[in-house]
């Protein structure tokens, strides 16, 4: 009788490889500590926004969100795309594209079915602006934060918001037009649903409302991401379970630690090929310079390795070549975050997406990854063209 096939976890895989690295030498401990200095409250960001995110879905925010944007639409499609919009945005800048990927999707496919529209129009507006939109503020992409200190140690005055406003908005400005003249056609028309009356916790909802805005506040004036999205995590948590409400899966589960260990041994993969003369090579395409042909060339060259390998390991083996000048590094950024539309393994929201369309929208198996590239093929040229163009305006 054959063996059963053994299914080995991609986490436990990379796990093992960044310790074979780190054992062997091809990351010295002293360089593996101070990688572990730099990215650990990064990563304890990405649990803790985690956690503060499913706290909010079991507290039903983002179902009421859902209910306000089919009231707030008033039955015109095209209203309630823009409303889609809107929340998709919000949700990513304020917590991030992976939050958006996971959270926002089943609320959208929910809608869609709600009010007998199309899906995928809707599905991919959301990847979209997941990526697109994670520009404006440090926390809303992990690649922001490992960029925040690099621009605070550029000469003074230069900071990641007052860099990167204009730029993040041109980006979202063509994201949404594109979005709309690709599916003008399947946002036509009305529908007629009434939104479901549903049982929410009369202090959970307000609560995490609450916490939402604080955490948008705290990170948009500065102050560390990380101890503030605990603080919040920590906070939903004990209320959630003080008022003995179900969550949406057990404490263990929360924690998205499978992800955790991914990043960290990414980082630990990427930082090693830095060591050992990527970061040399790669900054042979990025090229030097800061004028508006050499902003061009970094964001189509993060763009590039974004889809190559992934939106992470791209930007810290570019960092190099573009962390002396704030123009260059904003241009890498616009390359990594708006770029990473084209290739399923892009970038971490991109995979989370795809998890969340296959668990509430059956049909999307049939369908494939043939949308995704299409839409990625012009979109992803589109943005990072403009928003290099912006950099390059305000430099």
């Amino acid at each position: 009788m054959a063996g059963r096939r053994v299914k080995v976890p991609l986490w436990s895989v990379a796990v093992v490889l960044a310790g074979i690295v780190v054992a062997v030498g091809w990351l010295l401990l002293d360089a593996a500590g101070e990688l572990a200095e730099r990215v650990g409250p990064i990563l304890l960001f990405l649990v803790a926004i985690t956690v503060v995110a499913e706290m909010c879905a079991a507290a039903g925010l983002f179902d009421a969100a859902a209910s306000w944007a089919v009231r707030l639409a008033r039955g015109s499609r095209l209203r309630l795309w823009g409303l889609v919009v809107l929340l998709a945005c919000v949700c990513t800048i304020v917590l991030s594209l992976d939050t958006t990927a996971v959270l926002v999707t089943p609320v959208v496919l929910t809608l869609a079915r709600r009010t007998g529209s199309r899906p995928l129009p809707f599905a991919l507006t959301v990847l979209a602006l997941a990526n697109t939109a994670s520009l404006l503020l440090p926390v809303s992409n992990l690649t922001n934060l490992l960029a925040a200190h690099r621009f605070a140690r550029l000469e003074p005055g230069t900071s990641y918001t007052a860099t990167m406003w204009l730029p993040a908005l041109v980006v979202i400005a063509v994201t949404v037009l594109y979005l709309f003249v690709a599916h003008h056609r399947d946002l036509r028309g009305t529908f007629d649903a009434a939104a479901p009356a549903t049982e929410r916790d009369p202090v959970l909802l307000p609560l995490a409302a609450l916490v939402t805005v604080a955490l948008g506040v705290c990170f948009a004036v500065g102050l560390p991401v990380a101890l503030v999205a605990l603080a919040g995590a920590v906070l939903l948590l004990a209320v959630t379970l003080a008022r003995r409400r179900d969550l949406v899966a057990p404490v263990g589960e929360l924690v998205p630690w499978r992800t955790v260990l991914v990043v960290a041994s990414l980082f630990v993969a990427v930082e090693a090929w830095q060591v050992h003369g990527l970061g040399d090579l790669l900054a042979r395409f990025a090229g030097t310079g800061n004028r508006t042909g050499d902003l061009l060339q970094v964001a189509g060259a993060g763009a590039v390795a974004a889809n190559a390998v992934n939106n992470l390991p791209a930007y810290l083996a570019l960092e190099p070549a573009a962390a002396g000048d704030p123009a260059r590094l904003a241009a890498l950024l616009v390359g990594v975050n708006a770029g990473p539309l084209i290739t399923p393994w892009a970038s971490v929201a991109t995979v989370l997406w795809w998890v969340q369309c296959s668990r509430h929208w059956m049909g999307f198996r049939e369908v494939g990854w043939w949308p995704l590239v299409r839409q990625g093929l012009v979109l992803a040229p589109l943005a990072v063209v403009t928003g290099a163009l912006a950099v390059a305006a305000v430099a």
